[in-house]
């Protein structure tokens, strides 16, 4: 059956409209398109120029200071006072101290003996200890050089942490000392914070003239995101991207998906030692072409408004004689919408039309007749789907209860914080967001039960469960672990005093409490953080175990944590 809009279009309005209308869109549409072709085109090259402009200058920035770090190493390293021999000279230290206080991007900075003992460092952090595994101390024993960024592994305990838990990288730079008869007296090494390197890159970015959802990016040799932050290890550059005068800028599909407009630089030091880094900067494709859109947009506005303009003329033309048609059209589609009286085109109009209006009127009467049969069908099945649908969804519900819940206490069973350790896990992962597990046992519960009976035992352990779900946050999760074990999940907890303070919380609420049976009752915790080194999701757990263990042999009644990573 034909829609009202179709017969329409088949009526002699709707062909005179259609084709007036048609022609003029079609010309408009095509200079339109080839006008917003070229405005698109010159619009890509002029932005991205300008990303390549800004990775450029981003580039030479940050391989200038990486150039300048790396001298300041050499030049030390070839000072007099460090080619001696006497690692011990506190004039020394005292080089050193001077360049980490005018240069705040040093993390650390020291001078080892060629068996890789520290003998000297600033503010003596790694002082008397051995460097004599770290690649950059390995390298360096043959020649200078300089690392690419990595995480702090003897540094993470001794140095400050960064603000909002960011960890804690560096990039090494390294050189070996020699004396005058050119034997390896040592090596002078330094650590410089990656967060100066981001900023460098960052600060050149924000200065640049470009559109507020551009972005820049640092690369390393592969092609690895390492910043910013958010992309970091979870996006890899496009293998075709290029950085070269002859081909600035491309529009490539990235990994997640969208179309950038981007442009990237090799960030080069002019020493030896090239890190191989890219400055980035791209640009959503849709935004960089926005104003040649725009414009594209416009035009075909204007060819819409010609063609309605040419399709008016051309209906006010046909109206006398299609009207008749129109009308039966209309009866039609209020008789599809169950209007049982439609209104029929009067008597005297074209033959055609009106034997066709006549078997409508038959034809809708015998239509009607069979709708109302199918009404009360239908009414009835969706009655009974309503009611089968109402009883499934209780039964689920109460499987999904029995199935996650511990019967005793109605807090959570140990199945569900399985479930719920292994999603807070493969967050940690991907995310580097800690967590916390609070491990309880109630001390000397079997003399609970063997004094005043089970059924006490069990009301002992219901209210624990009631303390524990009031005493922690909407946002924790609170289990039975087994017998008088309850385990606390506490998301967004990675460090180990927030979570001994919970801990601590749970801890005092249960021994201030009243119980029935033995009156009072106390609890041992053991605490456990989420560490990025675990290879299971029991690691935390055991951890959680054994410092529950200590705090039993310590005396009870007390939280202890587990040592951090």
């Amino acid at each position: 059956m034909n829609t009202p809009g179709a017969l329409i279009l088949r009526s002699l309005r709707g062909q005179l409209a259609l084709w007036f209308g048609g022609l003029s869109l079609l010309t408009l549409l095509c200079v339109g398109l080839y006008v917003g072709r070229l405005a698109t085109q010159q619009m890509a090259t002029s932005a991205g120029e300008s990303l390549h402009a800004v990775a450029l200058t981003a580039a030479n920035l940050l391989g200038a200071n990486l150039r300048e770090r790396e001298l300041e190493i050499v030049l030390l390293s070839k000072a007099p006072h460090f080619t001696r021999g006497n690692l011990a000279n506190p004039e020394l230290l005292q080089s050193l101290e001077k360049r980490k206080e005018l240069r705040e991007e040093f993390a650390w900075m020291g001078v080892m003996d060629p068996q890789g003992k520290v003998v000297q460092a600033v503010d003596g952090i790694l002082q008397g200890q051995s460097v004599a595994q770290r690649p950059w101390f390995i390298a360096a024993r043959s020649g200078i050089y300089a690392g690419d960024v990595h995480e702090a592994v003897l540094l993470a305990k001794l140095l400050p942490p960064l603000p909002g838990g960011e960890p804690l990288r560096f990039i090494d730079f390294a050189a070996p000392m020699h004396n005058a008869a050119g034997d390896l007296i040592g090596v002078v090494g330094a650590h410089i914070h990656w967060r100066w390197v981001t900023q460098t890159v960052q600060t050149a970015f924000d200065q640049s003239a470009r559109g507020a959802d551009a972005e820049i990016l640092i690369a390393n040799a592969v092609g690895a995101v390492l910043y910013p932050p958010a992309l970091a290890g979870q996006v890899q550059l496009p293998r075709n991207l290029p950085a070269g005068p002859d081909k600035p800028y491309s529009q490539l599909r990235w990994d997640d998906g969208r179309d950038y407009l981007a442009s990237a630089a090799t960030v080069d030091s002019r020493t030896p030692h090239s890190l191989g880094w890219r400055i980035v900067v791209r640009q959503p494709l849709e935004q960089a072409l926005e104003p040649a859109h725009a414009l594209r947009d416009r035009l075909l506005a204007l060819g819409l408004l010609a063609a309605l303009v040419f399709g008016l003329v051309a209906v006010r033309l046909a109206r006398a004689f299609s009207r008749p048609i129109e009308q039966l059209a209309e009866a039609a589609r209020r008789i599809e919408h169950g209007d049982s009286q439609p209104a029929f085109p009067a008597t005297g109009q074209l033959a055609e039309v009106e034997q066709l209006s006549q078997s409508m009127r038959s034809m809708t009467q015998a239509l009607l007749a069979h709708e109302h049969e199918l009404e009360a069908m239908n009414q009835s099945l969706e009655t009974q789907v309503q009611q089968r649908t109402a009883a499934l969804a209780a039964a689920n519900r109460e499987l999904e209860q029995l199935a996650t819940r511990d019967a005793l206490t109605g807090v959570h069973n140990r199945r569900r914080f399985d479930d719920r350790l292994a999603e807070c896990f493969e967050v940690g992962q991907r995310t580097a967001q800690g967590f916390a597990v609070l491990l309880l046992d109630a001390d000397h519960f079997k003399k609970v039960n063997d004094t005043y009976g089970h059924p006490t035992g069990d009301a002992v352990l219901q209210q624990m469960a009631r303390l524990l779900t009031e005493h922690t946050r909407s946002v924790d999760f609170v289990a039975r672990y087994g017998g008088e074990e309850f385990v606390v999940l506490l998301p967004h907890t990675p460090d180990g005093d927030g979570a001994l303070a919970v801990a601590e919380k749970i801890r005092a609420a249960i021994a201030e409490a009243a119980f029935p049976g033995p009156g009072r009752m106390t609890v041992s915790i053991g605490a456990s953080t989420w560490q990025p080194a675990d290879r299971g999701v029991s690691a935390v757990v055991e951890r959680a175990d054994a410092a529950l263990y200590q705090a039993k042999a310590g005396g009870r009644n007390r939280a202890m944590l587990a040592p951090q990573g």
